[in-house]
Formats: structure tokens, sequence, C-alpha cells
């Protein structure tokens, strides 16, 4: 892993996912092979490394939020977008917690999505504002597939634990099941239908896999490692016309209703 403090110019800016979105790290070190983010940073840092060998620190991001904040309209910021906020270098460095304080002065609505148990620590900070919500990702019940499609990110149970914390505080929760990896996370629709029930989250999220360029080879590789017989299956989903995820939006939405759990799709 390779980290490097840098300085940033700017920090709060405009976002298809809400009106804002702030990321205080450039790269993640959870190393989802599936991540959407993986080609657009590598394209913009021009990181040599492979996705999650690198992290950048934006040291400053505090003092240019602060900066930043007095001039800009109220709107919900969403946390993060191109990195997870909440990844282990948060520990030491505290960037998102320095985040959720200053954006608490102003009370902008916050959306925090993670993958990391680590937000819970800041659950004194989201009780005060007036408008948070905070998803985790959980693609899979299954810690091994887990640990083959993002190898550093908190154990499933941990998410959950969380999650449950969280709920019991008053904070608005829902889970990101996205993307749905075809005959092998959606095996888990069901009973991750059923846990977000018993849990009582907000709402679900529904995702396909989006094969961004590099993304791929990503999970080519893994599939070849671990799900060969998968491969051709694979590409006759995503090179031909196929109907496996408008098939999987039936079956989900059915699902949902039948356990009166509110759902969203990203497709």
């Amino acid at each position: 892993m390779i980290t490097t403090e840098v300085r940033c110019k700017s920090l709060l800016n405009p976002s298809k996912l809400a009106v804002y979105c702030v990321n205080p790290y450039v790269g993640c070190q959870h190393a989802c092979s599936y991540c959407y983010a993986n080609p657009i940073t590598r394209r913009f840092s021009r990181h040599p490394e492979a996705w999650g060998e690198f992290v950048d620190i934006k040291v400053n991001a505090p003092e240019v939020l602060r900066n930043e904040i007095p001039k800009k309209t109220k709107g919900q910021v969403f946390v993060s977008s191109l990195t997870d906020a909440y990844q282990p270098l948060e520990k030491k460095y505290e960037l998102t917690r320095k985040l959720l304080e200053i954006l608490l002065e102003k009370q902008f609505p916050v959306c925090i999505q993670t993958k990391s148990s680590l937000v819970a620590r800041d659950i004194d900070l989201l009780k005060k504002f007036n408008e948070r919500e905070v998803g985790f990702t959980i693609i899979t019940l299954d810690e091994s597939v887990k640990k083959n499609f993002e190898p550093f990110s908190s154990p499933i149970k941990e998410r959950l634990d969380a999650l449950k914390v969280l709920q019991e505080n008053g904070i608005e929760t829902y889970i990101f099941a996205g993307p749905v990896l075809p005959h092998i996370t959606d095996k888990d629709v069901e009973e991750l239908v059923r846990t977000a029930s018993e849990l009582k989250v907000d709402y679900m999220w529904f995702d396909k896999l989006n094969l961004k360029l590099g993304v791929w080879d990503n999970v080519q590789q893994i599939l070849q490692k671990s799900y060969p017989q998968l491969l051709p299956v694979w590409k006759e989903i995503f090179f031909s016309k196929n109907d496996y995820y408008s098939k999987l939006k039936e079956r989900i939405t059915k699902l949902c209703r039948e356990k009166n759990v509110k759902f969203r799709f990203c497709y």
C-alpha cells in the first residue's frame, strides 16, 4: 500500500448522487474488484499502481471545506462517491469525522455509503444532524465471496452489527445490494431482503455490475481463479443481448413487496 499526503484545491463538488459529494481520499484500501471508481480515479490521478494499492490522503480537506461552505447553497452531501470515507486510514487521519463536524455546523444533510463498520464511531455526530442517512454496501452474506471481490472491507457481520446500532440510535439506514453478481451473489437476494426486513432498514438499493473500462479485467481474473465455470455464462450476460437483469428486477420486486421492504433500482 502506497500512501501519500496531498493537498486538494476543492472538496465540496457537484454530484449526480446528491447535490454535492466529498471525497477525503483518492483511491481505496478495500480493493473491490467491481468498483466503478477504479478507472475514473486512475485516469485523473495517474497512479500506475493497481486498484487498492494506493491512497492519497487530502490532509487539508477540512480547511478547504470550511472555506467552501459559506459560498455554497445548502444541499445534501454524499460521502463519498469515489472512495470509501471510512476505509482503514480513516482511523488514523479522522478526515471524515472532521468534515462531518463542519457540515454539522451548517446542517448540510448528509448521505454516507460505506463498507466499513468504522462509521459507527461517529454516531454522536450523526445524531445531531437534522437530515442524515447511512448506507452499507452488502452484496453477499457469504464471507468467502466477500473476500474474493472486496478483500479488505469490513466483515459482513460487523457491517450488519453497525447497521443495527445506527438504526437503534435513530439514524436512517439503507442496504446497497450492488452490484448483484450473476449466479454468485444473486443467491443471497432472498436472505438479504429478509435481513433488511428484520433490521427494519429504511430501504434497499439494487444495482447491476457496470463494466466500466478496466472492471471486466479485474472481475475476469477472479472468475478464472474461483468460478471458472461461470466465465462463459458471464460473457453471455454482459456481451450479448440478455434478459438476466430484467428478470432479476422482477424477482427482487416480488421479494421486497412480500417482505414489505422499500426498494429502489439503479438500473
